[in-house]
């Protein structure tokens, strides 16, 4: 059976850090979904930038920051689409703590292999800030 949006009724807190973020290209993704507030991860990992970013779960570098969302059964397939889930990313739950302190577990995308550069604050988005910054002309 295929899922339909409407049918749906199942929802699920996902933690994005990467591309999915607000302003970011594959944001769309999540057009259906509830933007449930700014967030990090409770545990240490780290966050790789190469052809596109990646966490690695086995390296303790920092707090990963990201955005929650709450979403149904039909996005979640589509992100697990968009991250090749379980074949390049591996979707896991993962204690995430909001702005506000309090705390939940959510799906976050890991990747097996680190490589690339290495965001050493666990930000992409200001990582991205900075990028532009520096490549911009006096």
């Amino acid at each position: 059976m295929v899922l339909e949006p409407s049918q749906d009724r199942q929802t699920h807190l996902v933690f994005v850090y990467g591309t999915l973020r607000q302003g970011l290209h594959n944001h769309h993704l999540l057009a259906g979904a509830r933007f449930l507030g700014s967030a990090r991860t409770k545990h240490r990992y780290a966050l790789y930038v190469e052809y596109f970013p990646k966490v690695v779960a086995d390296e303790a570098v920092t707090s990963i920051q990201g955005e929650l969302y709450l979403v149904d059964s039909y996005t979640l397939a589509l992100l697990d689409d968009l991250e090749d889930h379980p074949f390049v990313y591996r979707r896991e739950q993962v204690p995430v703590l909001m702005d506000d302190g309090a705390e939940t577990l959510a799906w976050l995308y890991f990747h097996p292999e680190a490589g690339g550069l290495l965001v050493p604050d666990g930000d992409l988005a200001a990582w991205l800030h900075g990028k532009k910054d520096e490549d911009r002309e006096p």
